[in-house]
Formats: structure tokens, sequence, C-alpha cells
């Protein structure tokens, strides 16, 4: 579809109103669905691939997907275009979106698609990300029509938002999809298209800066994580590091930029991958105590 006004009807939808279902037509605008996601440990992918699923199952129309957590999956640019819409995930970390991840976001091409920036946090808070995310999408060229920020299991932990996002997330996921589909229904022209509304500084402030015990600031940027004897060299950590930062040639060193998404910590068949830098586990035991309750919930913007 090339056409602003081009559209298509969606399969009948049935509303609930006061108990009783009302049988109604929607009219979308869009003929694809995608499901793009950064997610080195699943729980951003699980949350975009059940927003995006939902709607393609509710409206009979296409779902594609495009993951690009893996280095390779980032040496070319996507290009989307009118007729496409785009759920576009990413984790949230210390409050923004991955700055390794920011120049490929920013090179996405929307073409007057439809976006809706989905942004995956754990327990703390979302800060800027989604602002951050939905102001790249629309300078990219996307047209956001909602926005979204859940909550996974945090990357630095097992226990903080643990099992998250968990079936209470996925069924808020759901609803929001179905909010999604009406929403875009009853848009007539993108004649005046303005950004949708999500909470966050525009413009974005810093990342989060982690302090230890006297509140001084510490870096952790440089830590890498060590591997144990119990490593088989089976490369499953060099295969699945978002930033190709292990050689498979020697999976014990880490040479490249890590970025402490703690994917060959958590997906390590043999657990031989660990962090002991003394900063970088203050900083994890202290926002495991600080924000391990309360129990936040998604955030969706329309």
């Amino acid at each position: 579809m090339t056409q602003e006004d081009s559209s298509f009807s969606c399969l009948v939808a049935y509303l609930i109103v006061n108990h009783n279902f009302e049988e109604v037509t929607c009219v979308l605008k869009f003929h694809t669905v995608w499901a793009a996601y950064f997610s080195a440990t699943g729980s951003t992918k699980n949350i975009v691939t059940t927003i995006a699923t939902r709607i393609a199952d509710q409206t009979g129309v296409p779902l594609k997907v495009f993951d690009f957590t893996l280095p390779a999956a980032r040496t070319q640019i996507p290009v989307f275009s009118e007729g496409d819409l785009v759920i576009f995930g990413t984790p949230v970390y210390a409050g923004r979106v991955p700055n390794l991840l920011i120049n490929f976001i920013a090179s996405v091409e929307g073409h007057g698609a439809m976006g809706v920036p989905v942004v995956l946090y754990g327990n703390r808070s979302f800060d800027d990300a989604l602002m951050e995310l939905r102001n790249s999408m629309e300078a990219g060229g996307f047209r956001t029509v909602a926005g979204g920020a859940f909550i996974g299991e945090h990357s630095f932990s097992q226990t903080l938002a643990a099992g998250r996002p968990d079936a209470s997330d996925l069924t808020i996921a759901k609803g929001f999809a179905d909010q999604i589909v009406w929403k875009i229904a009853d848009i007539t022209s993108f004649t005046s298209h303005a950004p949708v509304f999500v909470k966050g500084n525009d413009p974005v402030h810093p990342y989060f800066r982690p302090t230890d015990q006297n509140g001084n600031f510490i870096d952790i940027r440089k830590v890498k994580p060590l591997t144990n004897e119990a490593c088989t060299n089976c490369k499953w950590c060099s295969k699945h590091c978002p930033m190709g930062a292990i050689p498979s040639d020697n999976v014990k060193e880490t040479t490249g930029i890590c970025i402490k998404c703690n994917a060959c910590v958590k997906g390590c068949p043999v657990e031989a991958k660990y962090f002991a830098d003394p900063n970088f586990l203050f900083h994890r035991d202290d926002i495991v105590a600080r924000y391990s309750h309360p129990r936040k919930e998604p955030d969706y913007f329309l």
C-alpha cells in the first residue's frame, strides 16, 4: 500500500458491551505486522511477539519478525513502508535505549510505516527510554500510534522481577494489542499526525549512574564476565553474544565491548560465566534490595 488512505477490512471482531457481544467491523491501514526487537535474554522478544502475534491473529494479516539481537542482523539497514505496522522493542539500560544500539535504531527507515515503540525494564524505571525510542522512530520516518513500557527480569539478576513478563504481563500485552487495532481503525488520515504521547523527558536526560555504598558514582562500563572451570567450550556464549565480543576460538575471554546484558551468564548450559567485579556486584545487590518491591505494572500509551 502506498496511498495514505488505502485500507482493507479486517476480520469481523466482537466488542464486549455490558457483558453482551456486539458485532463490529473495523477498518485497518496495514497489511503486515512486524515484531522487531533486540532481546539478549528473551524478555523483550516475549512481549513484542505477544503484541504482534495478537494483532496478526485478530486481523488476519501476516506476521513477520526482525530480530536484530545478534551482530549479523545489524549489518543491513531494515526498510519499512506504508502498510507495515512495526512493534519495535528494546530493553532499558540505565534508563535509556542501550547506547550501542542508538545509531543502528536511528538508521532504520520507516517511510510512513506505523510504529509502536516498546521497552522492557527490570522493575526500577524506564526513565526516558520510551521517549528516546519514540523520538528515534519518528525521526526515521515512522508514525508512532502507541507505546508501551513493560517489565522483564533484570539482566543483572535472577531475582529482580524474576519470571517476568509473567502471565499477568502477557494478558496486559494482549489487551494493549487489541487497543492498538481499534485506535488504528479510527485513524482517518495521517495528514496532521502527532507522535504518540509517552512518559519521559524530551530532550532525554543522561543515563542513570550507579553509586557505591557512600553515594559516590561508580563506573562499570568496562567490566566483563569471567569463566570458571565448568566451561566445556560448547561456544554457546560466542554464538549468542549480542556484541560479538566473545571469540569462538577462546570463549573464556571477552575481547570486545560488553554491555552487561548477561546473555552469556543466564544462557550458559553449565553456568560457567559470571561477574566478580566488586562494584558490579555491589550495584547488582543494591538494585535488587531497592527495587524488588513494590511490583511495577506495565504502562502503555495510545
